[in-house]
């Protein structure tokens, strides 16, 4: 080992000290080194000692006797090795003990958590997400500063708040049981809710919460949420229900247009009978008090009078309720009704193309909750296309089927035409917004269609059949239907 000067006689290192140790002089030069410390050194030079120390290991130096004690865990770094340095005064001689071990992989721990640390900061000060910590019963613990941007309150306002006192009314009886129930079962839930704004409006916001649970018996002791504020997309989805639904009117209006003729006969013809049977009403009132057989046709006559009376009107009440414009009205529907009423609408219309409309629907079919007036027009739709289909092959009597039926757990309403069919690139376009087929068609019928089908939860595809002809079907899953 490398000796220092004798006077005055330093306090030897310990020589089997298996960690690097040094002497150093109360202004930091080294006396001194162990053998550990010197085969740490580039050539084993004690010359090149001070650079295995901290950058101000001379001042330390000089607190540590200065201030009689030792300085512990002092970082420094040779190459790629992370040290901890110890500073232990000897005050007799004036002297240091600088001692250090390796602390490589613990320094680099560190780092990274810092860093990580520092990382996680950033992005929680920074998003524009809300991020919030939360008791199972929804009181808040803690919140990122989006708080303030999203609901008006900082943080520190939020903290030992419940979130129930921020919902809107009419969520708050289901809010709080749904979202802990989901997590106790799954440990993950999302939701779309509405809370107060502290400026009084109402915001909504989707949470995606994940639920930390307890180690040992797994409850719910704490949940995690990210919140985000989704008022604009909530208002263009209404946007866009609304232009849906002016667009899906619209294609009523055109459906009636081309109706025109079949409807003016379907009313005509009540209007003529009761026309006839009210002229010979009048004639009958004239012998009455003469012929007791006048009476009793009299009153036949009023009787058919009324009948045909009670036709004309359901025909305008189909009609009115078809062309209703307004908000859905979502209620459970008895499927096989809706098909017979549509049928009804287009009757003239089957008569005049020579179609035979067959009904195969199943017995005891659930309920289908939808509104009624999409659902007839989605169906009047397919039936239309596949009447008009079968005109474009038969030039005499054809057949169309309308079946409705519980199939692999999904109710199913499907219409099959004779017609030629479809190849497979035009199915693949054939929902596609104005692509038509027809001369004179504008190609949002069954884009339109699939649109409504879709917002009831259900689907809507082409199938093709052997032997040509094609089946649109819709299929609505079970949880959409309710048994009356």
């Amino acid at each position: 080992m490398t000796q220092s000067p004798p006077d005055p006689a330093p306090l030897p290192c310990a020589a089997a000290d298996p960690q690097p140790s040094l002497w150093l002089a109360a202004d930091g030069q080294p006396l001194m080194a162990n053998a550990a410390c010197l085969a740490l050194l580039e050539g084993g030079l004690l010359a090149n000692a001070p650079a295995l120390l901290p950058p101000n290991h001379a001042h330390l130096a000089r607190a540590c006797l200065h201030q009689q004690r030792a300085i512990e865990e002092v970082e420094a770094w040779w190459g790629t090795r992370g040290l901890l340095w110890t500073f232990i005064p000897d005050t007799a001689a004036g002297r240091v003990l600088a001692r250090c071990r390796d602390a490589t992989e613990a320094l680099r721990r560190e780092r990274e958590a810092a860093r990580a640390q520092r990382l996680y900061r950033l992005i929680i000060e920074n998003t524009t997400d809300l991020i919030s910590r939360h008791t199972p019963e929804g009181r808040f613990l803690d919140a990122s500063p989006a708080s303030w941007r999203l609901l008006g309150y900082w943080p520190e306002q939020l903290r030992g708040r419940s979130l129930a006192e921020l919902l809107h009314p009419s969520e708050v009886a289901a809010f709080g049981q749904a979202e802990l129930e989901a997590l106790e079962d799954a440990g993950y839930h999302t939701s779309t809710y509405r809370v107060r704004h502290r400026d009084g409006r109402y915001v909504w916001l989707e949470t995606s919460s994940r639920a930390i649970r307890e180690t040992y018996t797994g409850s719910v002791v704490e949940v995690v949420s990210v919140s985000r504020d989704i008022s604009s997309r909530i208002a263009a989805e209404a946007q866009q229900r609304q232009l849906e639904e002016e667009l899906a009117h619209s294609a009523r209006l055109v459906t009636l247009g081309e109706f025109a003729s079949g409807i003016a006969h379907e009313i005509n013809q009540p209007l003529a009978a009761i026309m006839n049977y009210a002229s010979a009403g009048q004639r009958y009132l004239q012998t009455v008090a003469e012929s007791p057989l006048a009476r009793e046709r009299l009153a036949s006559g009023l009787r058919r009078i009324n009948e045909h009376a009670s036709h004309a009107s359901a025909v305008i009440r189909r009609l009115r309720a078809f062309l209703r414009k307004g908000q859905r009205h979502m209620r459970p529907l008895a499927l096989d009704q809706v098909v017979r009423d549509t049928v009804q609408l287009c009757a003239w219309e089957a008569a005049q193309r020579q179609v035979d409309i067959i009904l195969a629907l199943a017995e005891n079919l659930p309920a289908l909750v939808a509104d009624k007036v999409l659902l007839e027009q989605v169906l009047l739709n397919l039936l239309r296309n596949a009447m008009e289909a079968n005109s474009g092959v038969h030039r005499g009597p054809s057949r169309v089927w309308v079946s409705a039926a519980v199939e692999d757990d999904m109710l199913a309403l499907a219409v099959t035409d004779e017609g030629p069919g479809l190849a497979p690139q035009a199915r693949e376009r054939i929902f596609t917004p104005f692509f038509t087929s027809k001369a004179e068609g504008l190609g949002l019928g069954l884009s339109m269609s699939r649109t409504i089908v879709e917002g009831f939860g259900g689907e809507l595809e082409a199938v093709p059949q052997q032997g040509g002809g094609l089946t649109m079907r819709c299929r609505f899953p079970l949880h959409a239907t309710r048994t009356e």
